[in-house]
């Protein structure tokens, strides 16, 4: 009896490969045990320290929600109307984010090494038994690096460009403006946001193959110059934007959903927050992003794996020799 083949995934480099989107399907069919624990595990580490980093910072925040409700207290008392001034709380939230993106980073990279190793097992002809460990530290240290490393490259010229336009044509009070409005330089500099924003979500583009090939063996550094190869070739920037696409509106939409369908715990949380608190402020504030973060940890369960392994399976498909360089 001639010997089978088990082609659940078909190996690189086959004559007839399956599409990309059947490939991945059937990865995550084939580890659908290994994903689904590493899913369930990473996003429900992920909430837990979410929600004790919000708890902490809440528990710091308190002054400025006594300094509210007693505000909210002194107008009632001279029946004034009290409209609050959050920009306090909102310097708050802008110093924290960073800690929010670390932990999501985090929780990505651990997620994408587990989707990456689980297509390398079925691209490489791996019998079925052989599961990708869920953690592997050697592989997860280049995966960390490669996000830190793409969101220096990406991120800082949008946002220094974004503070340098303001202070030069925002509106700021008993300060004359340094640019005349309506000059030609103050709609450059007032327009020089969006181009920088265009430039970031090309460069993100560019190196969006660099975590599946920091998982695939490769250091940090070559995995961002891999991606930024693999990317500029004559099929490879539209194959990455094809994909990219529609993975950005299923999450979008997921999160969108999942937040829409979780605004009844807004109100139970309010209440049952400010009847232990006797704060409205912090029960209206907390009210407002529970919601949302049922909302981010439901969106990332459902699409992150299915993003992550198509990421990986892309990478494996640009980096065949039969891809042509850009250049070439």
């Amino acid at each position: 009896m001639p010997p089978q083949i088990d082609r659940t995934v078909p190996l690189t480099g086959e004559g007839t490969e399956r599409g990309l989107t059947a490939t991945t399907f059937a990865v995550l069919r084939r580890h659908r045990g290994t994903v689904a624990a590493a899913t369930v595990r990473v996003v429900s580490l992920c909430g837990l320290v979410a929600l004790l980093m919000t708890a902490t910072i809440f528990a710091l925040a308190w002054p400025v929600f006594t300094h509210m409700r007693n505000q909210r207290i002194w107008y009632r008392h001279v029946e004034d109307p009290y409209l609050h001034d959050h920009t306090d709380l909102g310097l708050v939230a802008l110093w924290t984010l960073p800690l929010f993106l670390i932990l999501l980073g985090a929780g990505s990279a651990a997620l994408q090494t587990v989707c990456s190793r689980a297509v390398a097992a079925g691209t490489q002809g791996h019998p079925r038994g052989d599961e990708p460990r869920a953690a592997d530290p050697g592989r997860l240290r280049p995966v960390l690096a490669v996000y830190g490393l793409r969101g220096l490259i990406v991120w800082p010229l949008p946002l220094l460009t974004a503070v340098v336009a303001d202070r030069l044509t925002g509106y700021q009070l008993d300060t004359p403006e340094p640019l005349e409005r309506g000059t030609w330089p103050h709609t450059l500099v007032q327009a020089s946001p969006a181009a920088a924003v265009a430039v970031a979500v090309l460069l993100r583009l560019a190196l969006a193959l660099a975590p599946a090939a920091a998982a695939a063996g490769l250091g940090p550094r070559a995995a961002l110059r891999h991606s930024w190869s693999l990317t500029w070739t004559r099929s490879g920037f539209a194959r990455v934007l094809a994909l990219t696409l529609p993975l950005a509106a299923l999450t979008a939409g997921t999160v969108r959903l999942v937040t829409e369908l979780s605004l009844p715990l807004r109100p139970l949380v309010r209440a049952h927050l400010e009847q232990a608190t006797g704060n409205f402020f912090a029960a209206y504030y907390a009210g407002i992003l529970a919601p949302v973060l049922v909302g981010l940890l439901v969106a990332a369960a459902v699409t992150l794996p299915l993003t992550f392994t198509a990421f990986a399976v892309l990478h494996d498909r640009l980096r065949s020799p039969r891809t042509p360089p850009m250049c070439a």
